[in-house]
């Protein structure tokens, strides 16, 4: 039997509404799960900047028993904030550098009660397509890169994508912050890959093939953010 305009109008509208609501009440039921698995995901990544998560570990308790959270501003002064609720993105994107909050994430010595095998810091910056993140881990000289660990929200697979993966990340471990006049010096991606006799340098790494753009966000990403870090690192170094 056929149906009238209007019945066919009225029905689709219905179903749209009624999809719209369903949809909606999911997205509502499901927020406290994607929450929690992003704290998870954030915490893994924290974690992993340092060492890497044993096989079968509850990251949760694994975390609360390692890792010890502070804030500090760009003086390098502590400021009274949850680490662990600082949002890298809300505070990459403020105008005035006074505003922003810089989470530590200090690493427990567990057989040296009170000291700490690494300080782990957040990184924010842009890509090639889209955003880049991740955590550092700094000695307790508060100048030689332990480990790194770097997410991407749309880089190419197998050319900026590469910034994941632990061959890359692996070559920063060694790398130093400071020269040996106490200057800051960043540690600089290559342009290229294959710069072995350059990226033996304490400052830099050897870059990826075809990822120019994105190697050159890292860059920014780092210099950035080792630069908000610099008064906390240099002041730590005296204390």
């Amino acid at each position: 039997m056929q149906q009238s305009n209007g019945y066919i109008i009225g029905f689709t509208v219905g179903m749209t509404v009624i999809c719209a609501v369903l949809l909606a009440g999911l997205s509502e039921y499901l927020k406290p799960q994607h929450k929690m698995q992003e704290e998870i995901d954030t915490k893994t990544n924290i974690y992993s900047a340092y060492e890497a998560v044993p096989v079968g570990a509850d990251i949760q308790t694994l975390y609360d028993s390692s890792i010890e959270g502070v804030v500090v501003n760009i003086d390098g002064e502590l400021v009274e904030a949850d680490a662990n609720k600082i949002n890298a993105r809300v505070e990459f994107k403020k105008k005035n550098s006074k505003d922003k909050l810089f989470p530590v994430f200090k690493f427990k010595d567990t057989a040296n009660p009170g000291q700490y095998k690494a300080y782990i810091i957040p990184v924010f910056g842009n890509g090639l397509w889209d955003e880049i993140w991740g955590f550092v881990a700094v000695g307790p000289d508060f100048n030689t890169i332990l480990g790194t660990s770097f997410d991407h929200k749309g880089e190419t697979p197998g050319l900026g994508a590469r910034i994941t993966t632990e061959e890359f990340e692996a070559r920063f471990k060694g790398k130093q912050l400071f020269d040996a006049s106490g200057a800051l010096m960043s540690v600089k991606v290559l342009k290229g890959e294959g710069n072995a006799m350059n990226a033996s340098q304490v400052h830099e790494v050897d870059g990826l093939s075809g990822a120019s753009m994105t190697t050159n966000g890292v860059n920014d990403m780092l210099t950035n953010y080792f630069s908000n870090y610099k008064a906390f690192f240099e002041s730590s170094k005296k204390n």
